[in-house]
């Protein structure tokens, strides 16, 4: 296993592992691989990793704790909270693009200790790709990504709708999301997913744009549609309530960062109508 020299990012569960006494404007910042080595013990007994870089980019490291109970003058600050203090009008790129890859390839390796075809403990791959390899059988392990649409939908008066899913906190309210289907365009997705959740039928689908959204293993693809008539009703199974709601009479919206927050926006900016 590779030590870490210089910085990394700390994650333990789905949490952000950070100082103490370290304000939220440098949330974004690695820390200092001498500081765990000192606070967590080895590097080399931790599930450490060197992320190789995308293209331009530099590499990311990243420390996985585990169950380790944290010492003194640490904290965990859970990742969505601090996506949306680091993030700020970003979604991708810069420190919260660093984060979102360095998690989503924590969890992987995590979730990739084992051959899914026979058993055998894998091993990093030698073939200079981002994969684990079989000892065993050979079969290589690339990291998952699965594709999910979320989709601002609009009607003639100029009102988006806005659900409250059963895994929200209360009071928060949303865009109609889900995962894309074997064998579905996603235009597809978003009419099933639409029609599922809220029973109402959407038109003028457009693309709007995508983000990565490891919890655990998105990539979130952004759309608007158009509903020309229909009053939503929830499916009473993933969402509990959905509502047309006007730009001056808002419920309780997600935090920033998240792609969600980025449709809301535009649409309130008149950008997406």
């Amino acid at each position: 296993m590779e030590v870490l020299l210089g910085s990394a990012y700390i994650f333990q569960g789905t949490s952000l592992i950070v100082p103490a006494d370290i304000p939220d404007s440098h949330l974004h910042e690695e820390v200092n691989t001498e500081l765990i080595d000192v606070a967590f013990g080895r590097l080399e007994d931790l599930d450490s990793y060197v992320v190789p870089p995308l293209e331009g980019k530099e590499d990311i490291r990243f420390v996985n704790l585990g169950d380790r109970e944290l010492p003194p003058g640490w904290k965990a600050v859970p990742l969505r909270q601090a996506v949306s203090i680091i993030a700020g009008e970003s979604m991708t790129g810069g420190p919260i693009g660093r984060i979102l890859r360095s998690y989503h390839i924590s969890l992987w390796r995590k979730e990739s200790r084992f051959c899914g075809s026979c058993g055998g403990a894998n091993l990093d791959a030698e073939t200079g790709e981002m994969a684990r390899q079989c000892p065993v059988c050979g079969r290589l392990e690339y990291p998952r990504i699965s594709p999910a649409v979320i989709v601002i939908i609009t009607n003639e008066r100029g009102e988006a709708l806005l659900a409250h899913n059963k895994n929200f906190a209360p009071g928060i309210y949303s865009l109609i999301a889900g995962f894309n289907e074997a064998g579905e365009s996603l235009e597809d997705t978003v009419v099933r997913e639409i029609r599922e959740e809220v029973n109402i039928e959407v038109t003028d689908i457009r693309y709007i744009r995508s983000q990565p959204w490891p919890f655990p293993n998105s990539l979130m693809l952004a759309f608007a549609a158009h509903c020309f008539g229909g009053e939503p009703k929830a499916d009473g199974v993933e969402i509990e309530d959905a509502k047309w709601f006007s730009k001056d009479n808002l419920p309780a919206l997600p935090g920033g960062g998240s792609v969600s927050r980025y449709l809301i926006s535009q649409w309130l900016e008149g950008k997406i109508n």
